[in-house]
């Protein structure tokens, strides 16, 4: 992941520390969200502003 590879430790954990969740993403949570917008399980999804950001956007 490519974090690992720019952050120091202390950096990670001090980011880590101001999401809510407590962990940064995944790209493979990222992607899950991506293929459900593009499949057929989404069609009746529109108008809709989806953040993916482990609830940054809700503090």
């Amino acid at each position: 992941m490519m974090q690992e590879e720019v952050l120091t430790k202390e950096a990670r954990e001090f980011f880590e520390s101001l999401i809510p969740r407590g962990k940064m993403g995944q790209p493979d949570e990222i992607a899950t969200v991506a293929l459900f917008l593009a499949s057929d399980d989404a069609s009746y999804v529109n108008g809709v502003e989806l953040f993916v950001d482990g609830g940054m956007t809700a503090v």
